[in-house]
């Protein structure tokens, strides 16, 4: 499978903001389904890393529709909160990934580990997994990343998830409030996808 082009493609995600980023990066030539189309709820995510979970979800997905999949598994890492929520990310969203709340809940975590936590650098990083599968086989995992730290409040409208709470290293914004095209180029979905170009 992987010595052909890829000619359709199915984005294995239920997320708009990842399913319009990740249209985004793709070639043009490449004919785009998503889960939408096929009424596919996500599957159990129980692997230990983002990449197994990415990998769950391509391999899922492809068996579901017989498409080629290409899968993310995301999130964000706080190294004073022991890398959490790591691949909990979406799940410190409740049960309808709700990121105000996941939000709320990061600044909860950083008050109870320490009230003068907004005077300090608190490092963290995005963290992208991106696998391509066809039916049960892998054909490619590959993992991007781009360091950061926490915002002391949530700022922006743009993107989606933790987005507003995150400021790129040598940047003074946020993704929140950077224009989609500017967050684009430089986070870690773009970081992942670079790596794994060459397989579609």
């Amino acid at each position: 499978m992987s010595k052909q082009k890829i000619s359709e493609l199915l984005i294995g995600t239920n997320n708009i903001g990842k399913l319009r980023e990740i249209k985004s990066l793709l070639p043009k030539n490449i004919k785009i389904y998503s889960t939408n189309t096929f009424n596919l709820k996500s599957p159990i995510e129980n692997g230990k890393t983002f990449k197994e979970n990415s990998l769950i979800k391509s391999k899922y997905f492809s068996k579901k529709t017989g498409f080629v999949c290409l899968a993310d598994d995301s999130g964000l890492e706080i190294d004073f909160l022991n890398k959490s929520p790591g691949i909990y990310s979406a799940r410190w969203g409740g049960r309808y990934g709700d990121f105000s709340k996941a939000i709320r809940k990061v600044y909860r975590e950083l008050n109870r580990k320490d009230k003068n936590w907004k005077n300090k650098k608190i490092r963290a990083r995005f963290v992208c997994a991106l696998s391509i599968s066809y039916l049960n086989k892998k054909i490619a995992c590959l993992e991007g990343k781009v360091e950061g730290y926490i915002s002391d409040k949530p700022k922006g409208k743009n993107g989606f998830g933790y987005d507003p709470i995150f400021i790129p290293l040598k940047k003074r914004k946020t993704f929140g409030e950077m224009k989609p095209s500017q967050k684009y180029k430089m986070d870690h979905r773009y970081q992942a996808f670079k790596k794994i170009r060459k397989f579609l």
